[in-house]
């Protein structure tokens, strides 16, 4: 915990999946209410097979859920919203001809159900 997932859709050009993610770990990893860096888990997935609307025609997204420990405030999850989304807009370059949807989602993760362990 907090586990990060990011998506985007394939005809995104010119994604750096490297640095995107030490980006955006760079940018959750950095905030006074996560206490180790190394708990900090990020994933990437580019896209294929998606749909946007009803015509994926000229159109792109790139979505990063960020998923904590339940307990954090509507403001502490507002300021990494903010974060996660400064990268996006860094990070994903401009595309000629796609509108490109950029979004953050912040989701809870249960406490009681949650399993964390090493080897």
């Amino acid at each position: 915990m907090p586990h990060m997932h990011v998506e985007y859709t394939s005809n995104l050009q010119g994604v750096n999946e490297g640095a995107l993610m030490e980006a955006l770990n760079n940018a959750v990893c950095s905030h006074a209410t996560v206490a180790d860096e190394a708990d900090v888990k990020t994933r990437i997935a580019k896209l294929n097979d998606y749909r946007i609307g009803l015509n994926n025609a000229g159109r792109a997204f790139a979505h990063v859920e960020l998923r904590l420990m339940a307990g954090r405030t509507p403001e502490v999850k507002k300021e990494l919203s903010d974060r996660i989304a400064a990268v996006l807009k860094a990070q994903i370059p401009a595309q000629n001809g796609l509108e490109v949807q950029l979004s953050v989602d912040i989701a809870d993760m249960d406490k009681p159900c949650y399993f964390k362990g090493k080897l």
